[in-house]
């Protein structure tokens, strides 16, 4: 049995790549704890706290080397997964280190720690994806700035835009979030020492050193106190994800639409099988947004129990922070398997030019008529060219002529004013002219996601 979607053999491989559940996966964990037991180990002989000989010994034991099966049963019995771990280690080191291992640090250190070098690597994974989507939709807003779509307001036509600006609203959106990872992450990627009760009494007069010299050997930052109830760094983590699988659905909701039989201006590139029915062997549905757009609907209520732990009583709660450990990595591997398919579509997404030209037409000419009332103001003035225009407009809804023609026959509208106001050129214009600001800001944010990249 399963109890999540991410941990399942059928539906893991569609919410969340292999990479990211590997990050969070119980090998992964094993591993991270037997980093940071070795740091503290490598940071205590330093100070003269414990032989040079632990940190060796540390390091030369495998994960394999623990039964997890036997780690998961005690851990029931336990509470916390660092205690039967901590009991396995011990009797693997020899009786002439074993009294100074995991000396003067405490269950969530550990557990904290492990934690913060497992998102590590998660949030390389994150900037590597990023990187690649923003740089890929970055392309389409460049190559389509001058392609000519309707704007849409209300889910109704409202004036044209460029399909190039629409994809470099999607890419501001996403940038504007992936610029917040370096300033996150400084905040999360922190190294937990506080012992017992967050003071590391048991660590003697030496235990700034100790600190120091544990988080230089992780590479981490040194928490200023004990983080053990502090959490929020944790809640802005997942916050963060959420607000990213929100950027990326805020493009496949759209995507979703444009692909639509009756829109049909996009398409998800297709390969053989890939959203087929069960029943309809003509369907191709839209499986990248599909997987974004259901990330981003689960990640939500997964933030809550983040924010819960905040409220953390004293120095250390029951419950609160054991509830990040079914939070956090689901919100990691959610954000891996939306991050896949928005580069998916940022990379082989398929734009049907001749299509966006003819549903311009959709509505005989309304897509203009703001333009046409700009132009008629100067003349009517404001109130009375609207009024003129909306009027016309409903001759087009309740007939089969376009807006041109009513106002040419019905109104008496000037051809050249009808020529000025139904002129693409303007609309092209102002969409491109945004489009090389959004690159800039996505530039900039894939260079400084780069310094992520590297904590894989």
């Amino acid at each position: 049995m399963t109890f999540s979607a991410l941990d399942s053999t059928l539906t893991g491989p569609l919410f969340a790549t292999d990479a990211m559940r590997g990050v969070f996966d119980d090998g992964a964990r094993i591993v991270a704890m037997l980093e940071v037991e070795t740091a503290l180990a490598r940071a205590q002989a330093q100070t003269g706290d414990a032989p040079a000989e632990l940190a060796e010994a540390l390091a030369a034991i495998s994960p394999e080397d623990l039964d997890l099966d036997t780690l998961g049963r005690e851990t029931a019995l336990a509470g916390v997964p660092v205690i039967p771990f901590v009991k396995a280690v011990r009797a693997l080191l020899p009786a002439s280190v074993e009294p100074h291992f995991h000396k003067g640090t405490t269950t969530q250190d550990i557990a904290d720690t492990a934690l913060a070098l497992q998102m590590r690597r998660g949030l390389a994974l994150v900037a590597d994806d990023l990187g690649a989507i923003l740089h890929g939709f970055s392309q389409i807003a460049v190559r389509h700035a001058g392609t000519v779509c309707a704007g849409r307001s209300y889910g109704q036509h409202a004036a044209p835009v460029t399909f190039g600006y629409k994809v470099a609203v999607w890419n501001a959106g996403i940038a504007e979030v992936a610029s917040r990872a370096p300033d996150v992450a400084s905040r999360i990627l922190v190294a937990s020492l506080g012992g017992p009760v967050g003071t590391l009494a048991g660590m003697g007069e030496r235990r700034m050193a100790i600190s120091a010299a544990f988080a230089r050997a992780l590479g981490l930052a040194e928490a200023p106190i004990a983080p053990h109830t502090r959490r929020a760094p944790v809640a802005e983590a997942g916050h963060w994800l959420a607000m990213l699988l929100g950027a990326l659905a805020r493009a496949a909701g759209d995507i979703a639409h444009l692909a639509s039989t009756e829109v049909r201006e996009l398409a998800e590139p297709h390969e053989p099988g890939r959203g087929g029915s069960s029943a309809m062997p003509h369907k191709r549905n839209p499986v990248s947004c599909t997987v974004i757009l259901a990330a981003a609907s689960a990640a939500r209520g997964l933030t809550i129990p983040l924010l819960d732990a905040m409220v953390s009583a004293h120095e250390r709660p029951a419950g609160a922070w054991h509830a990040e450990w079914h939070a956090l990595p689901q919100l990691f591997g959610l954000a891996s398997g939306a991050l896949r398919e928005a580069r998916v579509l940022a990379n082989g997404l398929v734009v049907d030019e001749a299509r966006m030209a003819a549903n311009l037409d959709a509505t005989r000419g309304l897509l203009f008529a703001d333009a046409v009332a700009a132009r008629l103001a100067p003349t009517l003035g404001a109130a009375a060219a609207q009024a003129m225009v909306s009027q016309a407009a409903d001759t087009v809804r309740l007939g089969s002529r376009h807006l041109r023609e009513v106002l040419l026959s019905d109104h008496a509208v000037r051809a050249d004013l009808l020529d000025e106001a139904f002129d693409e050129g303007p609309a092209i214009e102002a969409a491109a002219a945004w489009i090389p600001r959004v690159e800039i800001l996505a530039d900039e944010t894939r260079r400084a996601l780069k310094s992520l990249g590297r904590g894989a």
